[in-house]
C-alpha cells in the first residue's frame, strides 16, 4: 500500500450541474411546397402548381432521354428513337438529352 497524499483524500464525486431552465421543445416545421400553401386564390393555385408539376416533369423527361441515350448500354437509343417515342422533334430530343445529363450530373456530385 503506497502512503501517497492523493490515496488519503476522499475521492471527490462530481454531479451534474442543475438545469436553470426547462428546454424548450422543438416544434416540427410545417412542410412547404414552393409555398402553395399560402395561395388563397383557387384560380392562381391550380395555375402555379399545374406549372410546377409541368416543371418537374419536364426534368424526370429529361433525365429518361439521358438514361436512354446512354452509351455506355448496349441498347441505348439515338435521339431519333427518343424523339419518335416521345413525340419530339430529334433537336428536342438531343437537348433533353444533353439537359438530362447535367441533371444526372448535379445528382452525383450533391
Amino acid at each position: 500500500m503506497s502512503d501517497s497524499p492523493a490515496d488519503r483524500l476522499p475521492q471527490r464525486r462530481l454531479r451534474p450541474a442543475p438545469l436553470l431552465f426547462e428546454p424548450g421543445l422543438t416544434e416540427p416545421e410545417q412542410e412547404h411546397f414552393f409555398d402553395l400553401e399560402s395561395i388563397e386564390d383557387p384560380r392562381e393555385l391550380l395555375r402555379r402548381s399545374t406549372e410546377l408539376a409541368a416543371e418537374r416533369a419536364t426534368e424526370y423527361q429529361a433525365v429518361a432521354a439521358a438514361q436512354l441515350a446512354d452509351p455506355r448500354h448496349f441498347d441505348s437509343l439515338t435521339f431519333e428513337e427518343i424523339a419518335a417515342r416521345a413525340d419530339w422533334t430529334p433537336d428536342y430530343a438531343a437537348k433533353m438529352v444533353e439537359h438530362g445529363r447535367g441533371l444526372l450530373r448535379q445528382q452525383r456530385h450533391a
